[in-house]
């Protein structure tokens, strides 16, 4: 059996809606609110202060067993998780086609509680004031401190590459900090992208190696969102605000990579070495010239949107695997990556899609002076825009050489050699019911409107500011 694919999954790969079990966890959640002054008030902040619900910082839900009984479980679509880690009598359940926090059951749970997820716990604790001794040793794959208001307890909790649930006492942090040094400063720019793509896969099998996939799927996406928001004004905005609670990028939903299509199979090969697992793959060629290969890394719960042109031939071939010859004419992920470079190269990621309260973060963005697209999904169980692009600068040798080669037309080679080309966004998300999945329309659409020629020459299909 191979190793390679997400298990387990839908056949067809069409996510379902889970209205009852998110209604049962966000009953939950409300009602641990009502019984933790803190958490209320942290809640509330995080509304107003950086446009975000408590739910989705949310990493698990601690009920008392016999608040709950697994054939209601069952009935709700949750699985028990029997290789994970656990306190002795607990057991964990998930819900394996859902976007939903974990459940920590046991008999010696007295009252219901909750666990939020930070990305570093003394940011937390130095944000609020707090001071309060951290189970797990530093760097380690899971660690938390509790705060405890009477019976209804509170979890912080920092995870690096586990989803168990006992915390890791193991001294880890000096390879762990070399590993992320290593991935954060690793030359970016290469005398061919061949010699690139080779050097940043073998670092990262050496890295994996060294701390295992789990840490090492976590590290590698903190660095790749450092890169990303040094080079995006609309993520340092929002990355203050969030900081401004001591709450990092948790709420982060995917990572989107671009790349050239003979260059994709490297590409998936140095996210597989990170332990990442296929899961659906999106072939929309004949109607938008593109397709991506969406991957998960169960032991860190994290996921990359992986993009790349295609041609409706290609539909027959996995593209994962097979690299492509260039298109006579790029479309808008090759014409991307041939003017800024390959995203786990120069370029760095495409953008970052984050949970938010979507109206809220829209309005707050607003009197910020950031601009966001019109929706390109907008249903109730999941909407999503773009920030408005930032424009990045092109060397005049490599835009010259792509008008030689008719990649971009005379009039969008003056453009973008004065204004610079479509860059990188930060993408507003909101799902509801449990909804784990994509709008594969709307992902068409969305590519279609930022395609740097067309941008470039002002010819934008309907996806201008809302």
């Amino acid at each position: 059996m191979t190793t390679e694919f997400l298990k387990p999954a839908p056949s067809d790969y069409k996510w379902p809606r889970c209205p009852e079990a998110d209604a049962f966890m966000e009953k939950n959640i409300s009602a641990f609110l009502t019984r933790h002054a803190f958490a209320r008030r942290l809640s509330e902040r995080m509304k107003t202060e950086t446009s975000t619900l408590f739910s989705v910082w949310v990493d698990h839900i601690l009920l008392p067993a016999r608040q709950v009984s697994p054939e209601e479980l069952k009935r709700l679509g949750f699985w028990e998780d029997t290789t994970a880690k656990r306190p002795a009598g607990m057991k964990i359940y998930y819900h394996p086609y859902a976007d939903l926090p974990r459940l920590l059951v046991g008999a010696r749970i007295k009252e219901a509680g909750c666990a939020i997820m930070v990305d570093d716990l003394w940011r937390f604790q130095m944000t609020h004031g707090l001071s309060a001794d951290s189970a797990g040793a530093p760097y380690s794959s899971y660690r938390f401190i509790r705060l405890t208001e009477g019976s209804a307890e509170l979890y912080v909790v920092e995870r690096r590459g586990s989803l168990n649930f006992v915390p890791d006492t193991r001294p880890r942090a000096e390879n762990y900090v070399r590993c992320f040094e290593a991935w954060a400063a690793r030359p970016r720019l290469f005398q061919s992208d061949d010699q690139g793509m080779k050097e940043t896969l073998r670092l990262a099998r050496h890295i994996a190696k060294t701390v295992g996939t789990g840490a090492a799927a976590t590290l590698f996406l903190e660095g790749e969102r450092i890169y990303w928001q040094s080079r995006n004004q609309a993520a340092q905005i929002q990355k203050a605000r969030q900081d401004s609670l001591g709450l990092g990028w948790a709420n982060h939903d995917h990572h989107t990579f671009r790349s050239s299509r003979r260059h994709f199979p490297m590409l998936i090969n140095t996210l597989l070495a990170f332990g990442f697992k296929k899961r659906e793959r999106y072939y929309a060629g004949k109607e938008a010239g593109w397709g991506a290969q969406i991957m998960e890394q169960p032991e860190a719960g994290l996921i990359i949107f992986a993009d790349v042109d295609l041609a409706p031939e290609d539909v027959a071939v996995d593209f994962s695997k097979v690299a492509l010859p260039d298109l006579p004419k790029p479309g808008t992920v090759g014409l991307w990556c041939a003017l800024h470079g390959e995203s786990i190269l120069q370029a760095g990621m495409h953008h970052l899609e984050a949970k938010f309260d979507f109206d809220q973060l829209k309005r707050d963005l607003s009197d910020k002076q950031i601009e966001t697209m019109k929706p390109f999904s907008d249903f109730s169980f999941l909407r999503q825009a773009f920030t408005k692009a930032e424009m990045w600068p092109v060397p005049e040798a490599r835009l010259a050489q792509l008008r030689d080669k008719g990649a971009v037309s005379p009039e969008a080679y003056e453009q973008i050699k004065t204004k610079g080309a479509v860059g990188s966004h930060m993408e507003n998300l909101q799902r509801r019911e449990g909804f784990k999945g994509f709008n594969q329309r709307g992902v068409s659409d969305i590519i279609s409107a930022v395609n740097p020629e067309l941008q470039a020459v002002g010819k934008r299909p309907d996806q201008g500011a809302a």
